[in-house]
């Protein structure tokens, strides 16, 4: 379903757009960043909240990953945890830290953004299968309008990004373009 209306209060929220994660110079990647920068610029610039979420951590629970990867977590790099430069900044940004795939869980964020008085959620980032879809699925269960801006995310696998954008996202709440989002907040502006 495409974006229907942007509701009075929405939120965009950034997933592990960060230096450790987009190590990549990969064409979709850089498409994606290019993306989520506008579209940061256009909430800063008309006082909406931007979230910045990173990963710095991993659930505890055993998994067949880690077993064919133990040594991914000693070896980050001391930057990799930082947001990448192309988002830029703002004192007024919420800067949220998790260490599981979803930016809600064991987070401030639904609090930050229920203090705002947010009622609805734009949410991009990376993997779209994993960090973007835990994140859109939390946000619907706790009662926001999901928007899913598809060419603000990004998926190392491609048959899982489109999994997500065909079949879960749209279960979850209504899918569109940041084109579209900006133009619906030029409208918004205009009337």
């Amino acid at each position: 379903m495409p974006l229907s209306a942007l509701d009075p209060v929405p939120a965009l929220i950034l997933v592990d757009l960060q230096k450790g994660v987009l190590r990549s110079e990969r064409p979709e990647m850089l498409a994606v960043v290019r993306n989520a920068a506008a579209l940061a610029e256009a909430f800063r610039r008309r006082g909406l909240p931007v979230v910045l979420v990173n990963v710095a951590g991993g659930a505890p629970g055993r998994t067949d990953a880690r077993a064919t990867r133990p040594h991914t977590r000693r070896l980050r790099p001391e930057n990799w945890t930082e947001i990448v430069p192309e988002l830029g900044t703002d004192p007024e940004d919420i800067l949220i830290t998790k260490r599981r795939w979803g930016a809600f869980h064991d987070t401030a964020l639904d609090g930050a953004l229920r203090s705002r008085g947010v009622t609805q959620v734009l949410i991009g980032g990376v993997a779209t299968s994993i960090g973007v879809e835990s994140t859109a699925r939390c946000a619907h269960e706790h009662g926001y309008h999901v928007v899913l801006p598809i060419d603000v995310m990004f998926d190392g696998n491609p048959d899982s990004h489109t999994h997500s954008i065909t079949h879960i996202f749209p279960r979850l709440g209504e899918t569109t373009t940041a084109d579209h989002v900006l133009r619906e907040l030029s409208r918004r502006d205009a009337a």
